[in-house]
């Protein structure tokens, strides 16, 4: 039996757009084999089909990609180590509109795409972190907060065999691998 190693992800998932985006992207392409059908087919066509492919790789571009590994949580550009969070949750549509709104703390980090309608909260448990908790968009909330739990408990375990066996802990109990920043 193989162990994973320390950057084998538990989750990853890109929060690409739905159908309708895809539709509106080729509508783009309709739209201007309209607006340049007077230069002629061949170039309408040949700019319709680099307006659409342009359109379509910039949604698949500009789509945040939400991973969990055995060290870290991942967001889009941000990244939180394991250590820092505390226990995730899942959050519905309806709930995911109340974080969204009235529920909605301004020093949480927000990763959140429309068209994905769950979410999972996860707290920040570092006393020296002023943001409080992530709310982060996806597909899957259970499988994301379950993976969040999971990689969590595999670091405390290892937080724990690391403490036990007179390795390098953190005051408050986290780990900080050689030659990472604790921050």
């Amino acid at each position: 039996m193989t162990t994973p190693s320390a950057t084998a992800p538990r989750l990853h998932e890109r929060l690409v757009p739905g159908p309708g985006a895809v539709a509106a992207a080729f509508g783009l392409g309709l739209f201007v084999v309209l607006a340049t059908l007077p230069l002629g087919v061949g170039i309408s066509l040949g700019l319709a089909v680099a307006a659409t492919v342009g359109a379509l790789v910039l949604l698949w571009l500009t789509s945040p990609v939400v991973s969990v590994d055995d060290a870290e949580l991942r967001a889009g550009s941000a990244r939180i180590p394991l250590a820092a969070l505390g226990e995730a949750r899942a959050v519905d549509r309806d709930g995911l509109r109340h974080e969204l709104g009235r529920g909605l703390d301004a020093r949480a980090y927000v990763c959140h795409r429309p068209w994905a309608r769950a979410a999972v909260r996860v707290p920040i448990v570092d006393p020296a972190d002023p943001t409080p908790y992530w709310l982060v968009s996806t597909r899957r909330p259970d499988a994301l907060a379950d993976a969040i739990d999971a990689a969590r408990g595999a670091v405390a375990g290892g937080a724990a065999g690391n403490a036990a066996a007179g390795g390098n802990a953190a005051a408050d109990g986290n780990v900080v691998a050689d030659g990472a920043d604790p921050a």
